[in-house]
């Protein structure tokens, strides 16, 4: 929205929330998450034709496009719990929307939703409408962005898909939407489809992203066995959808690129405990990362959480260092059950936690001061500039690094007196000799 606001001077732009803390968050001088060039952009725009607001009725009844942006997170609970969307808010955001209209709207969907949701929108629009004959066009303009990258991205966006109905008023529709994108996105990237195949695209790139990683992490494991090389999210939604269709075998295929995925993260775990003779039980761990990936704080999904609950499950001491992930989210992170993090946190159940032995420290030479290893989770730039020999300095002896990003030369660390695990690297001799991780 801020880069539409940028790109569109003289469209107004707001964005809403019934979180009073999170739109103050918005319209303060310290933004609520980190990406790269955002601040920048909120900066220029803020208070022109960008503005942040907890008045949802006034500016949704104002507003000629809505775009819904709202979670939809896997359920938790009741039928299809684990696999499932949970439209919840989705379905709320359709009652406000039709509660408070007086004027015909376009819809669009910004947040990854089944197929079909588009129809389901449609109905609760039409049921519950206040307004008379207020007629509602709904599109699905799914976002294809790179957290760390997303400001780039939406800049120079390598394509952007707009469906919408097939009928003349929803082929308008799409033409309102894709005159914004047009003042700045060429014509030949502005690719526009039916509703249905939008809202498909965004699960399949989603899908397709998660078997290329399952992919390359079950070759590391051989790679690491053999002594070989190599340099090389969201689908449980696909597989219900799959299920829901009668298309079992579809469904347990991508079930299975999951499996591969969450094994990598277990077999990382097993690694460091067969590693330091096979218990890190009172050992200290210092976690370098904890964000799914470099240039952002958003921690939804990543592997850091199942690794330090791995480590914690062991008994190890934990100590961990992100620069953009503040303590508080990483120990609601790790009480929390799976799937829960995407709820609202009056809604989201604790389990039974060992966060007392989880610490967070406010730089990686104090996260690693007395530790016996250290686990590279995320690759952030600075991790590849640290001062090694400080950090070995300060360990237990032997000192391990368990390398999971591939940010570090083991050899140079091994020059140091490091015993080095690098993902899908060759083991060290040291590791070589220890049992077969499965």
């Amino acid at each position: 929205m801020a880069v539409i606001a940028l790109k569109c001077p003289d469209v107004e732009v707001v964005v809403v929330d019934i979180s009073a803390p999170r739109i103050e968050g918005w319209n303060s001088e310290r933004l609520p998450i980190y990406e790269p060039g955002l601040d920048d952009v909120v900066r220029q725009c803020r208070g022109r034709n960008l503005f942040f607001s907890t008045d949802v009725e006034r500016h949704v009844a104002d507003a000629g496009i809505v775009f819904v942006s709202v979670n939809t997170p896997t359920k938790t609970r009741g039928l299809g719990a684990g696999k499932a969307a949970d439209l919840t808010y989705w379905e709320s955001a359709a009652r406000i929307i039709a509660d408070v209209s007086r004027s015909d709207k376009i819809v669009v969907e910004k947040s990854t939703v089944p197929v079909k949701t588009a129809e389901a929108i449609e109905k609760i629009l039409a049921h519950n409408s206040k307004g008379g004959n207020i007629r509602y066009q709904i599109l699905s303009n799914p976002e294809f962005l790179a957290e760390g990258t997303a400001i780039q991205d939406l800049f120079s966006p390598d394509r952007v898909l707009i469906g919408g109905r097939e009928t003349p008023e929803g082929r308008a529709a799409v033409a309102a939407l894709k005159s914004i994108y047009a003042r700045w996105v060429p014509d030949d990237r502005i690719i526009t489809t039916n509703l249905w195949s939008a809202e498909l695209s965004k699960l399949a790139a989603n899908a397709f992203l998660a078997q290329r990683i399952s992919s390359v992490n079950a070759i590391s494991a051989l790679c690491e066995a053999t002594g070989a090389d190599v340099t090389e999210k969201d689908i449980l939604n696909l597989v219900y959808i799959c299920e829901c269709y009668g298309l079992p075998e579809v469904a347990n295929y991508w079930h299975q690129v999951i499996r591969i995925n969450d094994y990598q993260k277990s077999r990382f775990v097993n690694r460091v405990v067969s590693s330091m003779f096979n218990t890190v039980a009172g050992k200290k761990v210092a976690v370098l990362g904890f964000a799914f990936k470099k240039d952002t704080g958003d921690t939804r999904e990543t592997p850091a959480i199942d690794v330090c609950k791995g480590l914690v499950g062991d008994k190890a001491v934990v100590s961990i260092y992100d620069p953009q992930v503040t303590e508080e989210q990483v120990q609601r992170d790790l009480v929390m059950n799976k799937f829960d993090w995407d709820h609202p946190r009056h809604l989201q159940p604790m389990s039974p936690s060992s966060a007392k032995h989880v610490a967070v420290s406010w730089d990686a030479y104090e996260a690693a001061r007395g530790a016996h290893a250290v686990c590279i989770l995320t690759e952030w730039d600075e991790f590849r500039r640290l001062d090694y020999q400080r950090m070995y300095d300060a360990m237990h002896k032997p000192a391990f690094l368990f390398d999971g990003r591939n940010v570090v030369d083991p050899d140079k660390l091994r020059r140091i007196g490091f015993v080095v695990y690098s993902i899908g690297k060759p083991l060290d001799h040291w590791l070589r000799d220890m049992p077969a991780v499965a």
